[in-house]
């Protein structure tokens, strides 16, 4: 049966990418983006999605009358985020928790209102900092690794999972997502809301925008294009942190099946990554990009440690592939090709954002 997908932040990387992914599926569907366009380069993916008969609605889920006039909603996928864990700290936090929890609760009240099913798209960085950075560890000579032995709850060689502890500090960032989660549990117990939660890791793939606090791996990719600087911060500066990362359609296979099974997720939440085996330190992305753009570039090292910054996070992604048998697939070689390829053949579009 065709539905009416909004998603909103839908000129972002994920909510476009989504929208083309459910369109190309799915031809019947009616497939709305919403986006304020804030984050630059959010405005080359309109004619993108509208070339694919995807619909585009301009407005700001800070004002709930904007969303005012969509009716007839089966499913509201909400995309939409100030994305860094950087923001509000050396500025007024109002817009990431106007965007973040207050347009959540605007796009909740939307999904009450059309009875519609709601897929929220969290993040790793709910957890607490703190308690990451206390996790046991060792040093090979490219990266860290978590160690088995561990004394927190939560968290071993396979990454970190649901278990692990919410009673800490997080980041202004990580607090507004973790607080839409509570809200999002309620409207499911309160007003029988058909709700997933995806607390994602590090997304990447073509046409996100990367920059230093979000989309590091487009933001590697590119600066070895064009043979620009980096910096291995923090840690000693010697690069080894390490993040799993997960191809955004890797992400979508796993919401295609959840909205299609939307009472065998119900009410779940989920730690969704590219998991142990897809992961990397900054030294083995700067290997890999190396390889495949041919390029050597300069990279400080810088030792002091960033605020906010953690040593290494991987997913535990156990939860989700028995609930759902799902597995992200897309190794991180493919993923650094195909962000080379994008790059080299939107070079002239995309050289004032990314480089």
């Amino acid at each position: 049966m065709d539905k009416k997908i909004l998603i909103t932040g839908g000129c972002g990387f994920v909510g476009s990418s989504l929208a083309l992914a459910f369109k190309n599926k799915y031809p019947g569907h009616v497939i709305i983006t919403f986006d304020n366009l804030k984050r630059r380069g959010s405005e080359l993916n309109i004619p993108r999605l509208r070339n694919a008969g995807v619909e585009f609605i301009h407005g700001d889920l800070r004002n709930k009358e904007d969303l005012e006039g969509l009716s007839d909603i089966d499913l509201i996928i909400d995309a939409a985020a100030e994305p860094s864990v950087l923001a509000g700290i050396n500025s007024s936090p109002d817009y990431l928790i106007d965007t973040n929890l207050n347009g959540t609760i605007n796009c909740l009240n939307l999904a009450r209102q059309n009875k519609a099913d709601f897929v929220f798209l969290s993040t790793s960085r709910v957890y607490p900092i703190q308690d990451i950075e206390n996790t046991a560890f060792y040093e090979t000579e490219n990266r860290f690794e978590i160690a088995e032995q561990q004394e927190l709850p939560g968290i071993g060689t396979n990454g970190l999972s649901e278990d692990f502890s919410l009673n800490n500090a997080r980041s202004l960032y990580g607090a507004t997502k973790l607080a839409s989660e509570l809200f999002v549990k309620e409207y499911n117990q309160m007003f029988g809301l058909r709700t997933v939660v995806n607390r994602c890791g590090v997304l990447t793939g073509p046409w996100q925008m990367g920059k230093v606090d979000q989309g590091v791996i487009v933001l590697w990719v590119a600066r070895h294009f064009w043979k620009g600087k980096l910096g291995y911060f923090g840690y000693g500066g010697e690069g080894k942190q390490v993040r799993d990362i997960l191809h955004i359609s890797d992400l979508f296979d796993l919401i295609d099946y959840q909205v299609n099974n939307i009472e065998k997720v119900n009410g779940q939440t989920y730690n969704v990554g590219g998991g142990r085996d897809i992961s990397l330190s900054l030294r083995e992305l700067t290997a890999l990009c190396e390889d495949v753009t041919g390029n050597k570039i300069p990279i400080e090292k810088v030792t002091k440690n960033r605020q906010a910054d953690i040593r290494i996070y991987i997913t535990d992604n156990s939860k989700v592939t028995n609930a759902t048998g799902w597995k992200p697939k897309i190794q991180p070689e493919s993923i650094i090709k195909e962000i080379y390829n994008w790059i080299s053949e939107n070079e002239g579009q995309l050289k004032y954002i990314l480089n």
